[in-house]
């Protein structure tokens, strides 16, 4: 008997059915706002939205038009897309005749980068820093990557599940490594993700601009493409940066995690430095580093805690271990209104669980080239017909390996099912079970067809309409209209107070932040 068919077994007993309903998952979903050309809006953030400082479930990215809907952590999936979708539907009361752009890959941003707005926070000396941050960004990548949409999926077990997988359930030390341990497996399978969730296998030719790019486009009608293509948006097209590369984060263990990145944001930077940081009393950046602050470095996954006011992520995770996990390795999937659907959501779990069930070894120098390749084939080129990876350092056909994480998850989906008495998780895996060996059946796959058909923009377009129209017509479900409007009300309440308690410069304040 296998250890996986042994982890398999124990889940089955029925001391666990309880604590197996109680999964937690939280969602952030990233959208542009659009004008009715499918152009990016230009006005600033509709302060009917509420603060984009502190409103908890609707804020802001990287741009005043990139929008952000959050959910609290639920433990019942449809709870969460319950909430998710009164949240983009009280946005689309409040912002008139715009919409949601529903892809990934942006709409037509205009010719000039620095058509795309920039977030504002407040005069709060953490609302400066936020926003400095992203002129930050502005300055090093330029506004169009930022302006790539992305979901995040937050994930984690409860408590009362960790004994089924030999750990105490207040052993954080334990917990943690486990933890680090999925994080290595994600690290070698991310690309299963980008093979059945990818969703940005074309893009407008608007976006590339002059730029001379070294993948080989294909074109038409305006829509620019590779053939074989899982998520653009995940390729060197979206958020990288080539001084990070010598950066070598380790995600071993705790210790040298944090010892990685907390060196990481004290590199310097030459490239950097040359544009300044405060200029003519206007700050460029935060700081010259390669990094200015540890959310800037790029990874598919990331370990979380909760921080404490003023507290970095990587000091919380040294205070208190890892908290929960979170996927940053998911396009929009145009085809839901709120960028994901009930069966992915579900899919997520059964991933993340099996990644949990067992210790991974850890990632060597050549086991990590290895997934970073992998991951950026399947990118690039994973739905190519008989397409072969590599695994240990030989190769393995990519229908091979997805048909054999199905056939974990048919193990695991009857127990899940069980717990929560229908289902929804052998249902969840049959809706995908095909893509396994057709790649015809992928979201990036449905997605080329339609845009080379329809027209890239055109599509998009009808479909944000469609979208719209969805969630308008839509009672408030999770959340009322009252809680909804206070919300907002208390999100200006908060900002006002936190403006009101500054005290001393922001120089001085940032010098202090960066003094931990």
């Amino acid at each position: 008997m296998s250890n996986f068919t042994q982890a398999v077994d124990t889940l089955r007993q029925p001391q666990w059915q309880g604590a197996l309903t109680q999964l937690t998952r939280g969602i952030e979903r990233e959208a542009l706002r659009i004008d009715s050309n499918c152009h990016l809006a230009q006005d600033p953030h509709n302060p009917a939205l509420g603060s984009a400082l502190t409103h908890p479930w609707i804020t802001t990215d990287f741009s005043e038009s990139l929008l952000e809907m959050i959910t609290p952590v639920y433990q019942e999936p449809d709870q969460l897309l319950q909430h998710l979708s009164d949240a983009h539907t009280f946005v689309l009361k409040n912002i008139g005749e715009q919409r949601l752009w529903p892809l990934s890959m942006p709409c037509f941003l205009g010719e000039d980068d620095g058509a795309i707005p920039i977030a504002q926070y407040g005069t709060s000396h953490i609302g400066r820093m936020k926003t400095t941050y992203r002129i930050g960004l502005h300055n090093r990548y330029g506004s169009q990557m930022q302006a790539i949409s992305g979901l995040h999926f937050n994930f984690s077990l409860p408590s009362a599940l960790w004994p089924a997988l030999g750990i105490a359930s207040d052993d954080q030390a334990a917990i943690t490594d486990r933890y680090f341990s999925l994080l290595r497996y994600f690290r070698r399978k991310a690309w299963v993700l980008a093979y059945l969730f990818g969703a940005s296998p074309s893009l407008c030719k608007s976006f590339l601009g002059d730029t001379k790019s070294s993948l080989p486009f294909v074109e038409s009608h305006g829509t620019v493409y590779l053939p074989y293509a899982t998520s653009l948006r995940m390729s060197d097209l979206g958020y990288t940066n080539s001084a990070q590369d010598a950066l070598s984060v380790s995600l071993n263990g705790l210790e040298d995690y944090v010892r990685d990145l907390k060196h990481a944001i004290s590199v310097p930077s030459a490239e950097y430095a040359e544009i300044g940081v405060k200029v003519d009393g206007e700050y460029r950046q935060l700081n010259s580093n390669v990094l200015q602050i540890e959310n800037e470095l790029y990874a598919s996954m990331r370990p979380k805690r909760t921080a404490d006011s003023g507290e970095t992520p990587s000091d919380a995770l040294a205070r208190g271990g890892i908290e929960y996990v979170e996927v940053r390795a998911l396009d929009i999937n145009p085809f839901a209104a709120v960028g994901i659907d009930r069966s992915q959501v579900l899919l997520l779990d059964l991933f993340l669980l099996d990644g949990l069930l067992l210790p991974t070894e850890p990632l060597t120098e050549a086991s990590d080239a290895e997934s970073a390749a992998n991951f950026e084939d399947v990118v690039l080129d994973g739905r190519r017909p008989d397409k072969t990876l590599q695994y240990r350092g030989e190769p393995r056909a990519l229908s091979d390996w997805m048909s054999e994480l199905f056939e974990r998850w048919a193990q695991l989906a009857p127990i899940l099912d069980a717990a929560n008495g229908d289902n929804r998780y052998s249902d969840a895996l049959q809706q995908w079970q095909g893509c396994a060996t057709d790649p015809t059946q992928t979201l990036s796959a449905k997605v080329l067809d339609i845009s080379l058909r329809e027209g890239h923009g055109h599509w998009a377009g009808k479909l944000a309409d469609k979208h719209r129209e969805t969630l308008l017509n839509r009672d408030f479900q999770r959340l009322t209209a009252q809680q909804l409007e206070q919300a907002v009300v208390d999100s200006h309440a908060q900002q006002a107070a936190i403006e009101a308690a500054d005290s001393g410069s922001f120089d001085q304040f940032l010098v202090d932040y960066f003094a931990q």
